[in-house]
């Protein structure tokens, strides 16, 4: 019985991508993780930006895991 013969595997050639590629989303990326450390860290009192306690209550927990403090 003869043994068929397997195709050659094909390996997918990996391309580099460019900084260019990279850096729109890399400032998009930094620029929504600044924000979301702003509204854990700091949004109350006299830097709020958004008037009332319903922030603060929205992040509290995650203020203090990060180790904010709040009270």
């Amino acid at each position: 019985m003869a043994h068929p013969i397997a195709p050659a595997a094909v390996t997918p050639a990996i391309t580099p991508i460019s900084l260019k590629a990279i850096a729109p989303w890399a400032l998009f990326v930094g620029i929504l993780a600044l924000v979301l450390l702003y509204f854990v860290g700091a949004e109350q009192g006299a830097f709020s930006v958004i008037a009332g306690e319903d922030v603060h209550e929205w992040v509290h927990d995650g203020r203090h895991l990060l180790g904010f403090p709040c009270h």
